[in-house]
């Protein structure tokens, strides 16, 4: 465990005014920020960026496919997987200008876990396109926030060290799986017209599972990263930036592969064209439907790249974190552009989700500001207390 999210001053008591606490947490996050290159602080921003900004706009595009008449699973699941040359045309530079080297020829167990992680990545997208064909995109949305106690589990029990569960993770996952539930008791007011409840349930447990398979996925990326494509710590780790578009391009590619054995097992290149034809959304018509499942593929491939990167820079917790961080964006702009039922007890669960998001964030900075301070010197601690006082 962390250890306690609660701060103690020099006198041994609480804290007596807002004042030192904001001052507190202001210089622990610069002496934070000093303790890393400004390139790893931008890349992880970029990573968190793409996070925040590709998933929920590809969350919206899977729901525009359906209410445009598109009806495959396995197209939606292909075109999450189609943009896997994105990866693949951002390590030219990287080679050609940069100093980087490819990881070549890749080891035995590197081509095992990229085939292992494609093949999850394959199942959890397919998951992910059931649910939303049964699912409204702010139930699915608030939904996936359960990734986040699922990141938290798997990170710990698999990669251990850098996923510990305080009491600040503890209390988000507690917190968010609540709202979850919350979800689920008020499953009756959002479902779509023509949905079955026994088709809602089936959506609504596809989705929990595929936030799970997220968590593990993540879990699994970071120990790669750690075990076979080790960073060399903090400081190199944005010269090596590279290794995370080469596992993201290899597993891509393994999963474009699965899925595309899956699509054309179903004939799903052929019912392509008939969708195409009486595409409704985007304009309408093949061309509605080309935007539709190239921009999907796009922010798709963005997303799970910077997702990839928040994992090697940060860890399996972190990318849970934003990962559910995405939920209201994606909840509110559902509302705004689909007109979703939103519901007392849906915008109750959106609020009990951002009240646990927050809770993590402040808990975790607070933890770390005290471990840094128990490994300080007395000296320093002396030192502190003066300045305080």
């Amino acid at each position: 465990m962390e250890g306690s999210d609660s701060e103690i001053t020099s006198n041994g008591g609480p804290s007596v005014s807002l004042r030192q606490k904001a001052s507190s947490l202001m210089a622990s996050s610069a002496a934070a920020y000093r303790s890393k290159p400004a390139s790893f602080w931008a890349l992880l921003a970029l990573s968190g960026g793409a996070m925040l900004t590709a998933f929920p706009a590809a969350s919206l595009l899977s729901r525009l496919y359906y209410n445009g008449g598109g009806q495959s699973k396995w197209i939606l699941s292909w075109s999450a997987v189609a943009g896997w040359p994105i990866p693949a045309l951002l390590l030219l530079p990287c080679y050609l200008f940069g100093d980087a080297s490819p990881t070549w020829p890749p080891s035995p167990w590197l081509c095992f876990w990229y085939a292992l992680l494609g093949l999850l990545s394959a199942a959890d997208n397919l998951m992910y396109a059931w649910a939303y064909e049964y699912l409204p995109a702010s139930t699915a949305s608030l939904v996936a926030a359960s990734s986040l106690a699922f990141s938290a589990v798997f990170g710990r029990l698999i990669v251990g060290k850098k996923n510990r569960i305080g009491l600040s993770t503890l209390n988000a996952i507690v917190v968010i799986t609540a709202g979850v539930v919350i979800i689920a008791l008020d499953s009756g007011s959002d479902r779509y017209p023509g949905i079955t409840g026994r088709q809602y349930a089936l959506g609504f447990a596809l989705d929990v599972a595929g936030s799970a398979l997220h968590g593990l996925i993540f879990a699994l990326s970071e120990l790669v990263f750690d075990k076979h494509l080790s960073n060399g710590g903090d400081g190199a780790a944005a010269t090596r930036f590279h290794v995370v578009l080469e596992q993201q391009a290899a597993v891509s590619l393994s999963a474009f592969a699965f899925t595309s054995a899956g699509l054309a097992a179903t004939d799903g290149f052929a019912a392509m064209r008939r969708e195409a034809a009486g595409f409704t959304a985007a304009g309408g018509g093949a061309a509605g439907y080309a935007m539709v499942v190239g921009w999907s593929a796009a922010t798709f491939q963005l997303g799970v790249l910077g997702a990839t990167g928040v994992v090697y820079l940060g860890s399996t917790v972190l990318a849970g974190v934003l990962n559910a961080v995405r939920v209201p964006l994606t909840s509110v702009a559902a509302v705004v552009w689909f007109h979703d039922p939103m519901s007392g007890f849906k915008i109750l669960s959106l609020v009990i989700t951002v009240w646990g998001f927050g809770s993590y964030m402040v808990g975790h900075s607070s933890a770390k500001k005290t471990a840094r301070e128990r490994g300080s010197s007395p000296q320093q601690h002396r030192r502190q207390n003066q300045i305080r006082s």
